[in-house]
């Protein structure tokens, strides 16, 4: 059966710092015509960051959209300031956690929610962690805890629902992988 949907039309709805959000007129594949609402994103990064003494290092932030506070691991959007997906990660380390990785490798890449929007994520791995020598600014309005665990409690968090958060979900899973 043959899916594809083709665009006949759009209309920008919205051009935001994080997000663009446009309505497209689409012809389905039976020919009639239906309407998608897309939100774009320029891609982000995600980092399972382990210490010398394996554990994970967690943000606890809040989170507007959902109006509470989340735990997660450390992750940021890709921006004009990066010249890859790996440049976004060590940045974000900077930014967020204060540690740059000597070793840093992909692990994943998937859309964080295909049902209206096109973000690309990327999960990294980060190790070998060393605090940065020159800190560059958090987000404005970026306020964070940072806490560490080891991964019998990570999984623990995610079993009890303390973390709720789709990409530190999976990089817990990796890093339960990744003991086998």
């Amino acid at each position: 059966m043959n899916f594809v949907e083709h665009v006949i039309g759009s209309e920008k709805i919205y051009d935001g710092a994080i997000i663009n959000v446009e309505k497209q007129t689409v012809r389905l594949p039976n020919g009639e015509q239906a309407f998608r609402e897309v939100v774009h994103h320029s891609g982000a990064v995600g980092v399972l960051a382990l210490t010398h003494d394996n554990q994970m290092i967690l943000e606890k932030q809040w989170r507007a959209p959902i109006g509470k506070t989340t735990i997660e691991i450390p992750a940021g959007k890709v921006d004009s300031r990066d010249t890859n997906f790996h440049h976004a990660v060590i940045r974000e380390l900077n930014e967020e956690i204060r540690y740059v990785p000597r070793t840093v490798k992909r692990l994943a890449g998937f859309y964080s929610s295909v049902g209206f929007c096109d973000e690309y994520m990327q999960l990294y791995l980060a190790e070998d962690l060393q605090p940065v020598e020159d800190e560059l600014p958090r987000d404005k309005g970026e306020f964070l805890e940072i806490i560490k665990k080891p991964l019998p409690e990570a999984v623990e968090m995610v079993a009890n629902g303390e973390i709720e958060d789709a990409k530190t979900i999976m990089a817990i899973q990796h890093w339960q992988l990744m003991q086998k």
